[in-house]
């Protein structure tokens, strides 16, 4: 009778059916309300462990704890979820995330009904990213997510983030559109019952131009989540207007979205057109690093400078998908996992620095280090992380990129000494914008923090205040106190386990190992299939990934 209950529809149902009880709460200061919204998010947390840990087999590569209802079937439109190694990771990413991001919410008091049903509901709809089976129902998520995201930047965001919010929904609105282009074209490919189920959609044999099509199309949606150049500007806009538990969401879980998107469909269900775009991802995640790396150095504004840093670091989330290798595959989901709980951490702290100083410019910052060394060391530990220092998890997940990548068979020498010799351009760059943003934020002395009272009639210069949500002080009553005990379990949570995967990776990597070998081993079976009918020109390894000379002799023969 336990194996019967729908685990999983629970586990995405809850935030969503409790979102919808916050209006009717009674609540006068919202306290009640944001503690409630936290034992939601917690209790679905522990709700998600419990049930992995009794029920998921992390041997097994094929979905499980699977779910299947059918919804519109004239369509073949079904309510169908499960789990594997690619999806069960990063639903407990983004259960992790984003209680923590409620917890870092506790000072919101604009609006906070609206404010925690916003966040539960999009609680809900990343569980449900991440679990849909059906590409119909992904695209719902997918979509039921930007909503959420558009009001908590456009209402509790910073002076442009109307401009921000609408720069972010109209890009991701936009570029969405791509993945119902895909569903429809899958399932409606071959004639018959239409289906958008993934089991079923990968069986079918699409030609290899309707596959490429489809995998650009695809590509665009995914990269614009994935924030790949030049997709990736709304990104900085809305990292540098929202709040800080909206950013923990964002680059914590939002942007894995993205890579989610290219292993489950791109690879999972159009293994052929992979073939030929892999060099162009691999090219792309060089750019994000580069390009990432370089842009860092001219922000001023500490959250932007940090979301160029998650575009870097994106790109070698690109490089592992595209290896051609299970050690690049696995580094590739390890990246998105460990950059998740570092983004997560430094914009958490970010934000906990805006509390203080009332501001997000670098240089008007500056010796503060001295008043709030607690919030110094945890900024120190989430740069070092980010850096990728060894014993934590950002040195395990690019070193397992860099090795997938080297020890590639598919691509040339030449191919894979300049992809490697310009990734490790961006590695050089990384500790350079991050630690001189802590040497300008901690210790370099700066101008005092102030903003005007909106709604008052003052004078510039005598009267200006510093402020937080709703409440302005005066710049001599403002407080630089330093890290709260709730500040330090949020960040050490996300520490520990940047800690403990950096020390010993597999306590991730057990969870999807075998289901990305699956993955990469049916690519490359494709990858074997093609190059053998064009044996020609994938011997060259220009144009195309590179054909190992024993596949071609066999060939010849």
């Amino acid at each position: 009778m336990f194996e019967q209950i729908p685990w999983l529809s629970i586990i995405v149902l809850l935030p969503l059916v409790a979102a919808f009880a916050i209006p009717v709460l009674p609540d006068k200061d919202g306290k009640t309300v944001r503690l409630f919204s936290l034992g939601v998010g917690l209790a679905d947390f522990v709700l998600m462990c419990f049930v992995f840990w009794k029920n998921y087999d992390v041997s097994n590569s094929s979905f499980q704890l699977a779910e299947k209802y059918d919804w519109v079937p004239q369509i073949g439109f079904s309510w169908s979820v499960s789990v594997d190694g690619l999806s069960m990771p990063l639903v407990l990413l983004a259960g992790l995330v984003t209680t923590l991001s409620i917890l870092a919410s506790w000072q919101v008091d604009r609006k906070p009904r609206l404010f925690y049903f916003l966040m539960l509901l999009l609680y809900a709809a990343q569980i449900g990213v991440f679990v849909a089976q059906d590409v119909l129902l992904l695209f719902i998520m997918w979509e039921l997510e930007l909503v959420p995201v558009y009001l908590l930047v456009s209402i509790w965001g910073g002076q442009k983030r109307r401009y921000a919010a609408t720069k972010f929904l109209l890009y991701t609105a936009a570029a969405s559109i791509f993945i119902l282009i895909a569903g429809l074209g899958m399932a409606l490919y071959g004639g018959g019952q239409p289906t958008f189920d993934m089991f079923e959609l990968r069986l079918k044999d699409y030609p290899l131009a309707l596959e490429l099509f489809l995998y650009a199309g695809l590509l665009i949606a995914f990269g614009v989540k994935l924030a790949i150049f030049p997709l990736h500007t709304w990104l900085p806009d809305a990292h540098g207007e929202a709040s800080a538990p909206v950013s923990m969401i964002l680059a914590g879980v939002l942007l894995k979205m993205g890579g989610y998107g290219l292993i489950r469909l791109n690879l999972g269900l159009l293994p052929d057109a992979h073939v030929y775009f892999a060099p162009v991802l691999a090219m792309l995640g060089v750019i994000n690093i580069i390009y990432g790396g370089f842009s860092s150095f001219g922000q001023t504004n500490m959250k932007r400078r940090l979301a160029y840093s998650s575009v870097s670091h994106m790109g070698f989330v690109l490089l592992g998908i595209a290896s051609f290798t299970d050690v690049g595959i696995s580094g590739a989901m390890l990246q998105m996992l460990s950059h998740g709980l570092i983004a997560a951490l430094l914009f958490f702290l970010a934000g906990v620095t805006y509390d203080r100083t009332h501001t997000l410019w670098m240089d008007e910052m500056g010796s503060i280090g001295k008043v709030m060394p607690k919030v110094f060391a945890l900024f120190t530990a989430g740069a070092m992380a980010s850096l990728a220092l060894p014993g934590m998890s950002g040195f395990a997940s690019e070193l397992a990129v860099f090795v997938g990548v080297t020890t590639s068979d598919i691509y040339s020498s030449p191919f894979r000494t300049v992809t490697v010799f310009l990734a490790a351009v961006g590695l050089i760059l990384t500790p350079i914008y991050l630690l001189s943003m802590l040497r300008q934020v901690f210790f370099e002395p700066g101008t005092a923090p102030t903003c005007e009272i909106e709604g008052k009639n003052l004078r510039l210069g005598e009267d200006e205040a510093v402020c937080f949500g709703t409440n302005c002080v005066l710049p001599m009553n403002a407080v630089y106190s330093d890290a709260r005990p709730r500040e330090v379990f949020i960040a050490v949570c996300f520490l520990v386990l940047i800690v403990g995967i950096g020390f010993y990776p597999k306590l991730a990597t057990q969870m999807y190992d075998t289901t990305t070998v699956a993955v990469n081993s049916q690519v490359r079976h494709s990858y074997t299939e093609i190059a053998q009918t064009n044996s020609y020109k994938f011997a060259q390894g220009i144009l195309y990934p590179h054909m190992v000379e024993s596949e071609v002799a066999s060939i010849v023969e």
